[in-house]
């Protein structure tokens, strides 16, 4: 189950054992019947180019774009399904039992290939929604809200050995005042926070896209070997992360609002979770000190939180961003998410936020897109545009070769967390 699907020798052998089996499907007792077997396979191909151009071009079923790479391994995938049902014709049973056996390894080797363009996936405990992270184990750390603003050091004096490493683990977070169905959250505590006296430390939100789950943003985001990173030249010190379940199930949207059909998302992520954050740990009580990072619809709460809740959250990281909140289309999202109110949809857009609460102070928005999302890019082009309006400084960080997908989340991390790292106080 901890095999890596995502890197070779898996990829490798996966590509071999189809081309070797394509390879026999082409090859027939006569030219007509390869030509046959070669012309089905060309079928299948544009089978599988034209149902993508449906599906994602025309339709938008996904409400993404995807690569070329992936668009070419949907290809090859069909290819190889219709070269195999060509040679369940007028063969031998032995030629029909490779042609069956073929089908499910050229699906394999599509699949591989597009996890690997997507970057979600590293094993099959991931693809299985498998959280490998035990129960979070609490050290030395204790609920203390320090009056600091952003200057830990004040608060520490670091000892002569610090943990090479943070912790990450599973926690459930009562939804004491919210009654929100939360699935159990995932949290890092940077190195410096599993030593006997603790600095206080600031915090990172951290959201997954939808559908998804909190470790999300840990096994395909891979936020906690960011934050070691980070903590390896800065003294153990990182902020703490905490991955609370914004959705109450991978298939749900409540979009970080309160609603009716979807629960209390909104009050058990800006009342219940810092509630339970201050119990349990040595925090700032500076807005300065307090972020969020999210993708996709992870990212939209994260927009929707800092230009909403500037009191609370003083910057936003987000990856792949949409306007607002939303279930797809306007009409939907108003019936649904917002109980057929259109003045409570409109309130709740970044848009109308970033007008009610300009001029902010000292905010920061960080968006990330991936080069070939022509959509979202547009949808970040006018975040920026509008927060800089409203006194929010900002950076649109550009992921190139990358889509609407995880590469895109990493590259975000890498590049944007510096620069929030920076507004929280932990670097010049």
């Amino acid at each position: 189950m901890t095999l890596r699907i995502d890197k070779p020798p898996f990829l490798v052998a996966v590509d071999v054992v189809a081309a070797v089996l394509a390879l026999y499907l082409v090859v027939r007792p006569t030219i007509r019947r390869t030509l046959a077997g070669l012309l089905a396979a060309a079928v299948g191909a544009g089978i599988g180019w034209l149902a993508t151009w449906l599906l994602i071009d025309v339709l938008d079923v996904f409400g993404v774009a995807l690569t070329p790479v992936t668009r070419m391994w949907a290809v090859l995938a069909f290819a190889g399904i219709g070269l195999a049902v060509a040679n369940l014709f007028r063969s031998r049973w032995w030629r029909k039992l490779v042609a069956v056996l073929s089908i499910p390894v050229f699906v394999v080797m599509a699949a591989a290939g597009i996890n690997v363009d997507f970057g979600e996936y590293r094993d099959l405990n991931d693809a299985l929604g498998v959280v490998p992270y035990p129960a979070l184990s609490f050290h030395s750390e204790r609920g203390e809200v320090a009056d600091i603003g952003t200057d830990y050091a004040s608060t520490w004096t670091a000892p002569a050995s610090v943990p090479a490493k943070g912790a990450i683990g599973t926690v459930r977070i009562p939804a004491t005042e919210s009654g929100f169905a939360a699935r159990k959250a995932v949290v890092y505590l940077p190195p410096a926070a599993l030593t006997p006296k603790p600095p206080v430390l600031p915090v990172l939100y951290a959201f997954s896209g939808q559908p998804g789950a909190p470790a999300d943003v840990f096994t395909a985001g891979r936020i906690g070997q960011t934050m070691d990173a980070f903590a390896a030249t800065h003294h153990g010190i990182a902020p703490i992360v905490v991955a609370a379940d914004q959705l109450g199930g991978p298939g749900r949207n409540p979009m970080c609002v309160d609603s009716a059909k979807f629960g209390n998302s909104a009050t058990y992520l800006l009342k219940d979770v810092p509630s339970w954050i201050k119990a349990h740990f040595r925090v700032s009580s500076d807005p300065a000190a307090w972020s969020v990072f999210g993708y996709s619809q992870g990212a939209t709460c994260a927009v929707q939180f800092l230009t909403g809740h500037p009191t609370i959250f003083g910057s936003a990281l987000a990856s792949s961003s949409e306007l607002g909140p939303t279930l797809g289309d306007r009409a939907s999202t108003v019936q649904s998410g917002f109980g057929g109110s259109v003045t409570a949809f409109e309130d709740a857009q970044p848009a109308h936020l970033m007008t009610t609460h300009a001029p902010y102070e000292n905010s920061m928005l960080i968006l990330g897109v991936g080069q070939n999302d022509a959509k979202y890019t547009s949808f970040a082009r006018t975040l920026d545009a509008d927060a800089t309006q409203a006194g929010i400084r900002t950076r649109l960080l550009i992921s190139p070769g990358t889509a609407h997908d995880w590469n895109t989340v990493r590259y975000t991390l890498r590049n944007g967390f510096p620069l929030i790292a920076a507004h929280l106080g932990l670097t010049s």
